[in-house]
């Protein structure tokens, strides 16, 4: 699927659209529901995008928020049957962090903060099936299987030479101790990030023990940032849902505590010492 063609993202953008026209029609939520004789979440969920606008939807909407040019609703319109397009990770079945999957689709950069594991875009095949298959509790075989393939199909991103992913991630040193797996797998996996370290598109910090206490004591997450616009996503990563913040001052808050890990974490150059002297350990 190509990267104007990601459902998530066009059905976020047409969200936030409706959203806008809306506030600027003077109406609330719950008035607007009240209108159209629609439930107040069904409103709610078409404006951030956690389910599918119709092109009926559309039209409705606008003669209620008194669009009146006729280009503007057309375009949306489309928008709304582009939305409902199927993206390359429902061939896999009922996943998790679809919406996330749907985002890191059609980002230019993601800066991620991770405390416990390596992150899923530079995890090799048996660190990843070693993570899903002891970290989540009584999955089927055939949904460890699902789940390894996305992880993997993920990674594509960050070889696509037309579309090439920019990354930048901060690893808390606890990741690259944890053994996880067996120490084999992570021997293989620690040479390969040190290997996918030294691209020119990826940058990898890692923050030493000795930092003492940081900002991201609270736990992980992502920075998202996508080519045809400034807005930025944050994820947050639950068990059982997941958090995206797209309020400014939120995302100014994240962006903030970024900066200060990165300062805070081991050079690019002295985090792939580093790592390099993890794997002597393993290796011995």
């Amino acid at each position: 699927m190509a990267a104007n063609d990601n459902p998530t993202v066009r059905r976020r953008r047409l969200g936030a659209e409706l959203r806008r026209l809306r506030k600027a029609s003077g109406l609330t939520g719950t008035q607007a529901a009240e209108r159209l004789l629609v439930s107040q979440a069904k409103v709610s969920h078409m404006e951030t995008g956690r389910r599918a606008v119709s092109p009926r939807d559309v039209r409705d909407l606008c003669r209620l928020y008194g669009v009146m040019d006729q280009h503007v609703v057309d375009s949306l319109m489309e928008l709304a049957r582009e939305s409902s397009r199927q993206g390359w990770w429902y061939a896999y079945g009922d996943i998790p962090h679809s919406v996330y999957v749907g985002l890191e689709t059609e980002a230019a950069s993601i800066h991620a903060y991770e405390s416990m594991v390596i992150p899923g875009l530079l995890q090799t095949p048996a660190y990843a099936a070693a993570v899903i298959e002891e970290a989540i509790p009584h999955l089927t075989v055939e949904q460890a299987a699902a789940r390894l393939k996305v992880r993997l199909r993920r990674q594509h991103r960050i070889y696509d030479p037309a579309r090439r992913l920019r990354l930048w991630v901060v690893l808390d040193e606890s990741a690259l101790r944890r053994v996880v797996g067996s120490r084999e797998i992570m021997r293989e996996q620690l040479e390969h990030l040190h290997a996918l370290s030294t691209e020119p598109h990826i940058t990898v910090q890692v923050l030493p023990h000795t930092a003492g206490a940081h900002p991201g004591l609270t736990g992980q997450f992502s920075l998202l940032r996508f080519p045809d616009s400034r807005q930025e996503v944050v994820y947050l990563e639950r068990f059982t849902s997941d958090l995206y913040l797209e309020k400014p001052s939120d995302v100014q808050q994240y962006n903030v505590m970024y900066a200060h890990l990165q300062a805070q974490a081991l050079s690019p150059d002295h985090t792939r010492h580093l790592v390099m002297d993890i794997i002597k350990v393993h290796t011995s």
